[in-house]
């Protein structure tokens, strides 16, 4: 029988049908390295601040400005507030940590409306293409003091706060809100607690 040599057909075909794709892939993912991370921030009316952030500031919010207390043991007004079961706060606790609240709130407010305001009148003095150097240094100073000013009505407020609560109750909240392990809470009833209540309100059940 002649020996005889199969040569397999390739189906180039297919293969070009594969190769195209993926070729067109990778150069879609490359393009897509190159766009920006601020790429759509365009059409915001002030490009430094989203929609999100301007709501946060127009309610009195925190907006990260007191990371520097409330992660040192040194917690808000506000947060206490919402777990001030949990704490087990007495009326008097309460009651001062809500006028902390208002007034930080309303002086935040307050201030946020500058803050916006020069955030955009910077804006549309470069919009304007009116922008330049002497304009700039002035416009950066006003926007940072007012920044300061919201800081620190935030930052004072957790200083303040932290005299109300024992340190019972902040390595407590510290613990809740994920920032530390504490010891057992359940056996460690705060000075002038009640220990049947403090035990119900941190679910440590029967005894």
């Amino acid at each position: 029988m002649p020996f005889s040599h199969h040569v397999p057909t390739i189906c180039f075909g297919a293969f070009f049908a594969v190769l195209i794709p993926i070729e067109a892939m990778t150069a879609g993912m490359v393009e897509q390295e190159k766009r920006s991370k601020y790429a759509g921030q365009q059409e915001r009316t002030i490009k430094s601040l989203s929609q999100d952030d301007i709501d946060e500031l127009k309610k009195g919010g925190g907006w990260g400005l007191a990371k520097a207390a409330e992660l040192n043991g040194f917690p808000g007004p506000a947060h206490l507030l919402d777990l001030k079961d949990k704490l087990v706060l007495d009326d008097e606790q309460v009651e001062k940590l809500e006028t902390l609240y208002e007034q930080m709130t309303s002086d935040a407010r307050k201030e946020a409306k500058t803050y916006i305001f020069l955030e955009a009148k910077l804006e549309k003095e470069f919009s304007a293409g009116r922008i330049n150097d002497g304009l700039l240094r002035t416009a950066l100073g006003y926007i940072e003091e007012s920044r300061r000013k919201l800081r620190y009505i935030h930052l004072s407020a957790h200083l303040e706060a932290t005299k109300i609560v024992t340190p019972e109750q902040v390595e407590h909240y510290n613990a809740l809100r994920g920032y530390s392990e504490e010891s057992d809470v359940c056996a460690s009833v705060p000075e002038g607690h009640d220990a049947a209540m403090w035990r119900k309100h941190n679910g440590c059940g029967e005894n």
